[in-house]
């Protein structure tokens, strides 16, 4: 293709109007993104991928020191033959130092020294690693490829597929591939020491993992500033995405905005319900105030009425002494009355005894002080 198009791109040299290079050069859709020597080298999709797989990855019975992901990472798996490798574009491995002998990264996994397999690995596929990926599963295949890749021969020191290694050598009991232009993942089961697909729904892949206790989906999102495209994801029992390094980081910040918000709403309504307790307060201490100051008014009004009927009280005492005074004055007048009548009727008496007796009127006034005229009254 190359070949054509430069020739294409001659002849459009000696044209007098030639075209600019965008038009006339090959695209990136033209071009391949693999390496002849290594089929189904990295491209920006099998950076990213991988990245988010690790990075959702979550498992709640293992400890992150004792779980290795593995990236474009060479795996050396035969003994016999220790320079053959593959490199799946993402493998986790379970139950191994996170780092080589507790204190080394590694660069590379060889089987014979971890003595254990991936658990998963996930391979993303691109045209030219389908045979390599699928092995007999990969669309047209010959028959006798398709029975190479079920029995390897091992004698013709040529190394198997990945297919037949993942299988038959590893045996790694969960095997997906993932088409970056397909868009769909596919999941083979290792049963009975052979790989059996599994279906999956077509609008909603979802493959969940039992022994991890999560499974994985195809998400359509952003991840890395790439924005509306499908991503092999993470997810948990909730069936919830899993959350990313930003996504955390993010989550995060929104739980603190979050906590923070309440804290000043709680600041807010604390220092409304303290403003409204010192209103209360406020209010209570006038009513208080109020109160002391009624409770003054009606001391002094019953001081007041006290003192009045102690007044009138005084007044009565008064008017019944003057009463008391004015019987007594009564009960003495009446009694000299009843005196003077009696001294009266007594001289009466003796001058009627005295005129009977003879005695002359003038000497009976001299006697008794009466008059001659009060004496001849007195006559019989």
């Amino acid at each position: 293709m190359l070949e054509k198009f430069e020739r294409d791109f001659d002849l459009f040299v000696v044209q007098p109007e030639p075209l600019p290079p965008k038009e006339l050069l090959p695209t990136m859709y033209d071009l391949p993104s693999e390496d002849p020597e290594e089929p189904g080298l990295a491209d920006e999709f099998h950076d990213l991928q991988p990245q988010l797989l690790s990075q959702t990855l979550r498992i709640t019975d293992y400890s992150a020191d004792r779980i290795f992901t593995g990236t474009d990472l060479n795996l050396y798996y035969d003994a016999r033959h220790p320079l053959w490798h593959k490199r799946p574009d993402w493998f986790l491995a379970l139950d191994v130092p996170r780092m080589y002998e507790n204190r080394d990264l590694r660069s590379s996994y060889v089987i014979w020294q971890e003595e254990v397999s991936p658990f998963i690995v996930v391979e993303l596929l691109s045209p030219g690693t389908a045979k390599e990926d699928l092995g007999s599963y990969a669309e047209g295949i010959e028959e006798e490829e398709r029975l190479e890749t079920i029995e390897p021969a091992y004698g013709n020191e040529l190394p198997p597929r990945k297919w037949t290694v993942y299988e038959k050598i590893l045996q790694v009991p969960h095997y997906i591939v993932f088409g970056r232009f397909a868009d769909r993942p596919r999941y083979f089961k290792l049963i009975n020491r052979k790989y059996r697909e599994q279906p999956l729904d077509p609008d909603n892949p979802r493959i969940w993992i039992p022994e991890l206790g999560i499974g994985l989906g195809v998400w359509e999102g952003t991840f890395e500033g790439i924005a509306r495209r499908k991503w092999l994801r993470w997810y948990d029992a909730d069936e919830q995405w899993i959350p990313t390094y930003v996504e955390r980081t993010e989550q995060q910040r929104q739980r603190a905005e979050e906590e923070r918000q309440r804290a000043e709403d709680e600041f807010r309504r604390a220092e409304e319900e303290r403003q409204r307790a010192e209103e209360e307060f406020r209010r209570a201490e006038d009513e208080r105030q109020r109160a002391e100051e009624e409770f003054r008014r009606a001391e002094d009004e019953r001081q007041r009425a006290e003192d009045e009927r102690q007044r009138a009280e005084d007044e009565r005492q008064r008017a019944e002494d003057e009463r008391q005074r004015a019987e007594d004055e009564f009960r003495r007048a009446e009694e000299e009355r009843q005196r003077a009548e009696e001294a009266e009727e007594r001289l009466n008496q003796v001058v009627t005894s005295l005129l009977r007796s003879g005695m002359a009127i003038a000497q009976i006034s001299q006697i008794t002080g009466l008059t001659e005229a009060q004496i001849r009254q007195l006559e019989p």
